[in-house]
């Protein structure tokens, strides 16, 4: 696939410069047609029968199976969730975490993560989001290390493997600015959370959580997704694997969306997302003060010039079909780049920023 034809998968870049998947990625005809697909047999056919059960129950782990490949792990070790913050609320919940116990986390943290931390009942540590200050905020008392995969206000890729290997701590990661942004090796990180709706382009309300060792985590919101058989008081056997940690039913057209937007990633995906990350920053060198991690992805992030108000430099530049977003309470705004992302939609971004 050219990438000709992978723009013209999103109609929505025929008008916008869309560069904020890091929120929302664009969708796709072909995922459109697949949820439009899915809807239009439930409302010819209804939702019930043996046959809709096992058809959804097989689409299930065929999704399963995609985001294992996308992340390095094996099938089983995947639950299909609604978004990051649901996987993030079942570990946390699972863990049984106390009051005497903590939790490391950064200063750079979604509250799709700080919320469930916050919920947890464990002391949370807050440590800026240096591998060194975050190894040295471990106490006999800490349970898990919290942290992003890719910080949300910076872009900044953290070393979450090196963390786990330097803490001996087990490891929740937040993957929801991660996946499909760079390449993810899941592999030996005890928890690791995704959205689908962000750089997977999938429908809202998907997503999924990678739980290593299923044993380590008690299903503390159990689904009808998290029993083989079940007794009148509600004793039951679990499915194996994460399967048993599934907190709900996700609509078929979602499972079938989602699959088929994972399925339309070029294999240059990374490459070129990466490339056109580092060529907007290049365009903006000297025009604005830019976040400058060392290692990062593809999220670029900046103070406004002439102190001009990031709320309302965002709603300039939408007016101007150029879509991005302010970060609260950081002066920021925040230029998703994906490999749709076009040099023209780079060019307009900037000449909206400095014209």
């Amino acid at each position: 696939m050219t990438f000709e034809q992978a723009r013209a998968l999103f109609p929505v870049l025929d008008r916008i410069a869309y560069l904020n998947a890091g929120t929302f990625g664009p969708l796709s005809r072909g995922t459109l047609d697949a949820v439009r697909t899915e809807l239009a047999r439930d409302l010819e056919e209804g939702r019930s029968g043996q046959a809709y059960w096992d058809r959804a129950t097989a689409m299930r782990k065929e999704l399963a199976a995609q985001l294992a490949s996308l992340l390095g792990v094996e099938p089983e070790q995947v639950a299909l969730t609604s978004s990051t913050t649901d996987g993030c609320n079942i570990v946390l919940a699972g863990l049984d975490l106390q009051p005497e116990d903590e939790i490391v986390t950064t200063t750079d943290e979604h509250f799709g993560l700080l919320g469930p931390l916050h919920a947890s009942r464990a002391r949370i540590v807050v440590a800026p989001p240096d591998p060194d200050a975050i190894v040295a905020a471990v106490t006999p008392r800490t349970r898990l290390l919290a942290i992003s995969h890719v910080l949300w206000t910076t872009g900044q890729i953290m070393p979450v493997r090196e963390l786990r290997e330097r803490s001996r701590l087990p490891i929740l990661v937040d993957g929801a600015q991660a996946a499909g942004v760079i390449p993810v090796d899941a592999t030996g990180l005890d928890f690791y959370t995704v959205s689908g709706q962000k750089w997977l382009r999938g429908p809202d309300n998907t997503g999924g959580l990678i739980v290593a060792d299923h044993e380590r985590l008690r299903i503390a919101r159990p689904s009808t997704f998290a029993q083989l058989r079940f007794d009148p008081d509600g004793a039951f056997e679990p499915r194996p694997g994460a399967e048993r940690f599934q907190p709900n039913w996700l609509p078929v057209a979602s499972l079938a969306g989602l699959t088929t937007a994972l399925g339309e990633t070029p294999d240059w995906a990374y490459e070129r997302a990466t490339a056109q990350a580092e060529r907007l920053r290049e365009l903006l060198a000297g025009q604005v003060e830019l976040t400058e991690p060392r290692e990062r992805a593809t999220l670029v992030s900046f103070r406004p010039p002439r102190g001009e108000d990031p709320v309302a430099l965002v709603e300039r530049l939408a007016a101007a079909g150029v879509v991005v977003r302010d970060l609260p309470g950081r002066g920021l705004v925040r230029a998703s780049v994906g490999w749709w992302t076009s040099d023209d939609d780079l060019e307009r971004l900037v000449a909206g920023i400095v014209g």
